[in-house]
């Protein structure tokens, strides 16, 4: 099992991958998140979906590509943008769905992206609950497990954390994943997609860090808002 410091990738496979960095009103923490991330994947594009803030500046002065989307049209427009955009750029082979917020580590996109490159397996998936280091509040656990559930009867894919934002995927996973859900919807859609294409899968136990900044956002109560609204209205 690979250790929790062991953030080295080969030259190659570092520029062979891209984090796509869906980005709304993060100024306060995007330079440091892209800044971390780009000493071990100096590949980074942030779509600014409308922010109202400094955001996109920040993640710019930080090396990011940004695109901006000129007004907010939601995280799962965002990502596809980035995904389209980093699909483009000569020798991208693998693509990492990444937190602006820093929740995500960027130790754990490396253990996915190494699974990409040496294992069959055409999208590895984070999982808060393959281990007990991540720790949710009462509400969202119920919320993740519901989720769960629900995704495994109606896709056949067969996960523990169906609305994990950590995912690597290969070349293959990044063209046949089609998202159309704008907003929280992209989630499911993306797990459906997954068994539409027959693609090959498999989860990493990942640590989401609730940090102080994101819970005085309210995310962790917001987002279990919309992923119920998602799986009773999508």
């Amino acid at each position: 099992m690979m250790d929790d410091s062991d953030t080295e990738l080969s030259p190659e496979l570092a520029r062979a991958t891209w984090l796509v960095v869906p980005l709304f009103n993060e100024g306060q923490v995007i330079r440091e998140v892209v800044t971390h991330a780009r000493e071990t994947f100096p590949n980074v594009v942030c779509v600014d979906d409308g922010s109202s803030d400094d955001s996109a500046a920040e993640a710019r002065a930080a090396g990011a590509h940004v695109v901006r989307h000129p007004f907010n049209l939601g995280q799962g427009a965002a990502l596809r943008t980035g995904l389209d955009y980093a699909l483009r750029r000569p020798g991208a082979e693998y693509f990492v769905t990444f937190d602006s917020d820093g929740q995500h580590r960027v130790v754990d996109a490396v253990h996915m992206v190494r699974r990409l490159a040496a294992e069959p397996l055409d999208v590895v998936v984070g999982s808060r609950f393959l281990d007990g280091r991540t720790k949710p509040g009462l509400v969202k656990v119920i919320v993740l497990r519901t989720a769960v559930l629900f995704q495994n009867l109606t896709t056949g894919v067969r996960l523990t954390d169906a609305h994990n934002g950590l995912r690597a995927l290969n070349r293959r996973a990044a063209e046949e994943i089609d998202i159309t859900q704008n907003r929280m919807a992209h989630a499911s859609e993306i797990i459906t997609e997954i068994g539409r294409a027959k693609l090959r899968y498999a989860e990493e136990p990942v640590l989401i860090e609730y940090t102080d900044y994101s819970r005085s956002k309210g995310q962790s109560i917001w987002n279990s808002v919309n992923i119920l609204s998602d799986l009773i209205f999508k």
